[in-house]
């Protein structure tokens, strides 16, 4: 705590000494320009990560960055969602997981739970989906590569659940908003962006000429070379037509799932009406 007091002495006196323009600014109203959904971890500060200033993100937070589908639920979470988009008109929404996710290795033994924290247990079921899924089309797997699989499925399992909110249907269906898939990599601090196009997770450079959201937002990685599945932090490099090289990681590939599977989940901005 003496820790915490200490840093917000210094906070008024550097910080907010070199940006009072800004402050008196934000003290009239907010304008962020993205909700960003993502896991209460500790580790992880969407701020810091994208470099993004005070005032430009919406954040929900809640362990494993789980939306329960509409009506499911009386949380903070659907009342958040509904203000960011109807109040202050955000356009843009980023649902993050992230490597080494406890929440998401709590899913996988979710049985165990019930007793020693009951309410994780519960809160965890709306990631039901994520579960079955993997289980079902995953079960060759194990350890770490199940687990980031995990990780990787269950954010659009939440894109899929918020796309069942009134609000965020009617924005898509007037191509008013666009959904991302993240996913953030604590150990190598890398982001990896979902394309619908092929079904894997990409470093986000690869994007920069068909993604709307604002480039400040999308962190700049250096190329890594080239690998295969078994290397797990390596991408493979493919060409496309106008000489631009797509960095497709392999350790989170979506590649299993069945043709109703892939209709159902997450199509981006380009979602069917």
């Amino acid at each position: 705590m003496k820790k915490l007091i200490r840093g917000l002495r210094e906070f008024k006196a550097s910080y907010f000494c070199t940006h009072q323009e800004l402050f008196e600014q934000l003290s009239h109203g907010q304008k962020p320009r993205v909700l960003f959904i993502t896991c209460s971890d500790s580790r992880i500060d969407p701020n810091l990560i994208t470099q993004a200033g005070l005032g430009e993100l919406f954040v929900i937070r809640n362990a494993g960055n789980i939306i329960p589908p509409f009506g499911a639920t009386n949380g903070g979470e659907g009342a958040t969602i509904e203000y960011a988009i109807q109040a202050l008109d955000i356009r843009q929404i980023i649902v993050c997981g992230h490597s080494h996710c406890g929440a998401m290795k709590g899913l996988m033994k979710l049985d165990s739970l019930q007793k020693e924290m009951p309410l994780v247990h519960d809160w965890l079921k709306y990631a039901l989906a994520t579960r079955q899924l993997v289980v079902d089309h995953y079960s060759h797997y194990s350890g770490e590569e199940l687990l980031e699989i995990v990780i990787a499925e269950n954010v659009l399992t939440q894109i899929e659940n918020l796309r069942t909110y009134p609000v965020i249907r009617s924005k898509l269906y007037q191509g008013q908003l666009n959904i991302y898939a993240w996913i953030y990599q604590i150990e190598t601090a890398e982001i990896l962006v979902y394309d619908p196009q092929t079904h894997a997770y990409v470093l986000p450079q690869s994007q920069l000429t068909s993604l709307e959201i604002d480039d400040t937002l999308l962190l700049s990685t250096p190329p890594i070379s080239n690998g295969n599945r078994s290397g797990k932090t390596q991408p493979e490099v493919v060409e496309i037509p106008e000489e631009e090289v797509v960095l497709t990681y392999q350790g989170f590939p979506i590649t299993r799932l069945s043709q109703e599977q892939m209709q159902r989940i997450y199509r981006g901005s380009g979602a069917t009406k």
